[in-house]
This record gives C-alpha cells, structure tokens and sequence, in this order.
C-alpha cells in the first residue's frame, strides 16, 4: 500500500481526490493546521503542518511516496486587497518552500510530486483564437504572476531527483462547491445569469476526470513536466450557463444578462477573471492516451445534476 501525502486535502479537490485515492488502495495523509475531529476513516490521516511557522510533521513526510500539493489561498473567495493577493501568493510559495526544505535535508522516499497550478498562467485569448498550450509565455497579470511564482517555487524538487508534474487546472465542476456553485444560485430561481455578453470561452475540467488525472500523474512514471488540466471542449459562458439552466429546471428559467460594469462594481478587480476569454488545449495529455470520462459540457452537468 502506497501512501499519498496532501496539501489543501480540505479544499474542493483536495477532499474529491483523498475519496478517489482511498478507493483505489491508497494510504492518504492530509495536512492540517487543526488535528480536532476529524473523522475515523481506514487508511486515513492527518498531520500537523503550519506554513507561516513553517512548520512540518517530519514523520508524514517520510511516510509518503508521493506528495500531492493543491494548498493555496482562495483566488476569487476574496475582495483582492493588497493584503490578500500577498497571502495568495505567499499560501503556495511558502508552502512550497516548507516542502522543499523538508525533502532537502531529511531522507524521504518520495518519487513523485504532483503539483496544481493553474490557466490563470495564459491570460485571454488573441484574435486570432488559438489555444493555449503549455510552453506559451505567462501573462503578466496579478494571476499570471501568481501562477509563475507558483510553478518555479516547486520546480526545485527535480534537483533532489523527484519527479515533478505540474497540472494548470482549468474550473472545476463539483457539486461541492467551487464555480459550479455560483452558476446554480440564480438557476434555483428561475434565472439564468449570463455574465456579461455571455461570449466569453470558459476551459473547464468535471471533478472525476480532475481526480482521474491526478491519480494518473502519480501512477504513470512517464509523466513529468507541465500539463493543462482541462476538457477537451471549452465552452462559452452563455451556453454553459443555458445547459446547466436546462439540466436543473427543464424548460422553466429566464436567460438574464449580467452587464459587464455591474460585474466590475461587485467584483472590482477579479471580474476580469469572469469575462474573460481563455481557449486552454488538453492535447499534450490526450497524448498520453488519457481518456476523459467527460468531454463535452453536456455530460459533464448531466452527471453532476443527477447526482
């Protein structure tokens, strides 16, 4: 039984891939801050890690074969103060370098660390679309940066001689809570919300095939490097919001659209993650012979609605 240590094992994903990990025979151990209450599960655990103190369950450590490192501030959880992007960007660096210094000067067995980031890497689109794949430039933008910063502060794991895979995750769909969530709200009475003229491409990933992929860059030595983590179909914000609307109430909903100024007022900055357009390819991993159990938007909110 191999064991799979987790940071951000609390967040969205971290929580869908610690189930996903547990089923396939898995021994999962997820940092935390709090060691209170948590529940009984065979062949899970917690330890203690503090990022600010940079402190570290050195025992956890030495138990894992494999690290997988999602934790990280919330991006649009929160009014982007000067204060808050320092801890976004500081939750993933700071991390990284806690995991990175442990490595480094204790004997582990670690062969694989397997590490989020995100397509906030590309920016948006150019006219002519073409989309983005994964030796393009960063953009430099707040998320771009973030991204950037994020990616080279786990790069050093490879001169210890781990194998290191980084996926840039596109949004992703969970019934648990994330983008999917927001969309649902106004759909539950009756309305559609379509941000701004609706036009905008969105590069998406269904949380199964997120944990499928995950679990295929711990399990499949071939991997290493850089992957985009999304479907192989981007889809506008108007049609994804009108198919959701349809899985959720049939016939019976409004399309309403959001005006792009009303978005900028609530959301100030970050609403210039929501309108714009990003065109991610997924061709390098299909590459490899992944397969996505959801490729199209279709089948991905059916699954989730029905669930």
């Amino acid at each position: 039984m191999q064991t799979v240590l987790i940071t951000g094992g609390s967040g969205l994903v971290g929580k869908a891939l610690s189930v996903a990990l547990l089923a396939k025979g898995y021994k999962v151990i997820i940092l935390s801050r709090s060691l209170n209450s948590k529940p009984a599960i065979a062949n899970l655990s917690y330890a203690y890690w503090h990022v600010k103190k940079q402190q570290i369950d050195l025992a956890a450590v030495q138990q894992a074969d494999h690290i997988v490192h999602l934790a990280g501030a919330g991006v649009v959880s929160k009014k982007w103060t000067p204060a808050y992007q320092k801890e976004i960007v500081e939750s993933r660096t700071d991390s990284s370098r806690l995991l990175l210094d442990m490595l480094k000067n204790n004997a582990c067995k670690v062969k694989t660390v397997v590490s989020a980031s995100a397509i906030g890497w590309y920016g948006a689109d150019q006219s002519p679309v073409k989309p983005f794949i994964e030796t393009d430039e960063f953009d430099h933008s707040f998320l771009g940066n973030t991204c950037k910063l994020w990616e080279a502060g786990i790069e050093p794991v490879t001169s210890l001689g781990i194998r290191l895979v980084i996926c840039r995750i596109g949004i992703v769909l969970s019934n648990d809570g994330g983008a999917l969530a927001e969309f649902k709200k106004p759909i539950k009475f009756g309305a559609a919300a379509i941000l701004g003229n609706g036009k905008q491409l969105i590069s998406w990933i269904h949380i199964d095939d997120l944990c499928r992929l995950f679990t295929e860059a711990i399990e499949n030595d071939a991997l290493q490097g850089i992957y985009n983590a999304v479907s192989p179909s981007p889809v506008s914000n108007k049609e994804l919001t009108l198919t959701l609307a349809k899985a959720m109430n049939g016939k019976f909903y409004l399309p309403i659209y959001v005006p792009a100024f009303v978005l900028k007022w609530m959301m100030g900055e970050r609403s210039i993650e929501i309108l714009k357009s990003t065109t991610v390819s997924c061709k390098k991993i299909m590459d490899t012979h992944f397969q996505f159990n959801y490729n199209t938007i279709e089948q991905a909110l059916v699954n989730l609605i029905k669930k």
